[in-house]
């Protein structure tokens, strides 16, 4: 059975910093593209990173570019998002998701498991 759990978030102040952790079981990391989601109310998920299958090639949606960081330590079958100089607009629930090979990385509809979730508030 696989299972996604997430955590690391919290309640921070514009310009800190957090790291999200993503830690799997019932699939290996290095095997899956590994992707980050967030949800903020009354919006669509929304695409934020992905670290693809070999490890070395990452993708990031637009409004988190510079900003944020994906990795992933197949030792732990574990995946970070690295967060800083945090923004309100970043507030959401974030969200941990692997996909298989060949997907199109920024459509959620793409990734066959997702975690519960962590939210994740920035304050102005």
């Amino acid at each position: 059975q696989v299972e996604l759990v997430e955590s690391g978030g919290g309640l921070v102040q514009a310009g800190d910093s957090l790291r999200l952790s993503c830690a799997a079981s019932g699939l290996t990391v290095s095997r899956y593209a590994m992707g980050w989601f967030r949800q903020a109310p009354g919006k669509e998920r929304e695409f934020v990173a992905v670290v693809m299958y070999s490890g070395r090639t990452t993708y990031y949606g637009d409004s988190v570019k510079g900003r944020f960081t994906i990795s992933r330590d197949n030792a732990k079958n574990t995946v970070y998002l690295q967060m800083n100089s945090l923004k309100p607009e970043d507030t959401a629930v974030y969200y941990c998701a692997a996909g298989s090979y060949g997907l199109r990385y920024p459509r959620s509809s793409e990734y066959t498991y997702w975690g519960q979730g962590t939210q994740v508030t920035v304050s102005s």
